[in-house]
């Protein structure tokens, strides 16, 4: 059975599919309320659930039965007995990355590895299997790599694809096998916590952001360390991410039509109105006051 999308809040869900069977699920609930998604799985597909920002919870059984993902954990969903649809309520600010991949594609990743992964094991392979999991630090740079994909568009899929195989080796990696000397920079979680941290900074504090030394300053961690960080887990230097994160904003308080692009641009930390509007379309490709009649 085909995978099936419906009455789903428009702008939450981006989907790539890699090849028959093997697809990646971008969820963002950027709204200010909680969003509901429905979408039809079949038996045929193991499903891996990211949650990396907010906080998702599954309903099963026409809601009888739920489960509670938050950030920085995942949860792997098998049934070959009975179709498993995906019935998600989204809070608020809330990010998810799914993988969905047939069995059979499964099998020909890991049929030498079937005694390692317990739900391949012999005896196992038709049984349920749902298990929970922290997203290590490595796995949180794929993820966070493929929510803020911006190359071109033509490299898209070998991007994603090669995305994807790299999160599933990691996720089933084990811990006495790692090599440390793949990434260096993240053997040290507490230098990801404050990559982390400097994020939470520039986004709280977005109309007057403290400088590159002062935010390296602020979270005990060399600029160098944090602009190669922040890069490799983000996906963009800090200001190109921050100025990204002002740009939704204002796109978001402009759809809301409760502030003037004035008081949009002050919010986002421009002073004048003119340096927010050349912002604005160099980000959107219009103007502030375009895009609102645009929406009318």
């Amino acid at each position: 059975m085909e995978i099936e999308l419906k009455n789903n809040a428009p702008g939450i869900l981006e989907e790539t599919q890699i090849e028959d069977g093997f697809h990646i699920l971008k969820f963002q609930n950027e709204t200010s309320e909680n969003q509901r998604v429905v979408r039809d799985i079949d038996s045929s597909l193991i499903q891996f659930h990211f949650c990396i920002k907010g906080g998702i919870k599954f309903n099963f059984n026409n809601g009888s039965y739920a489960i509670n993902l938050s950030e920085e954990n995942s949860l792997l969903l098998y049934n070959p007995q009975r179709d498993l649809p995906m019935n998600l309520e989204m809070e608020k600010d809330s990010w998810l990355i799914t993988i969905l991949i047939s069995i059979k594609k499964f099998h020909s990743l890991f049929s030498k590895e079937a005694d390692y992964i317990p739900f391949l094991g012999e005896g196992n392979r038709d049984k349920k299997y749902y298990t929970d999991a922290k997203i290590s630090p490595s796995m949180a740079v794929v993820l966070n790599q493929i929510m803020n994909y911006n190359l071109h568009q033509s490299i898209k899929l070998l991007y994603f694809k090669g995305k994807a195989y790299e999160l599933l080796s990691l996720y089933f990696n084990r811990p006495g096998d790692a090599d440390v000397e793949q990434c260096p920079f993240l053997v040290d979680e507490e230098n990801v916590l404050k990559i982390r941290k400097a994020k939470e900074i520039i986004i709280t504090r977005m109309a007057e952001p403290p400088t590159l030394q002062e935010l390296s300053n602020e979270i005990g961690l060399p600029l160098k360390k944090l602009k190669d960080g922040f890069k490799q887990i983000y996906g963009e230097p800090v200001y190109t991410f921050l100025f990204d994160y002002k740009m939704e904003v204002a796109r978001q308080l402009l759809a809301s039509g409760s502030h003037n692009v004035n008081e949009v641009g002050l919010k986002v930390g421009y002073s004048t109105a003119s340096h927010f509007i050349a912002a604005f379309k160099k980000k959107f490709g219009t103007t502030p006051k375009k895009y609102v009649m645009s929406l009318n």
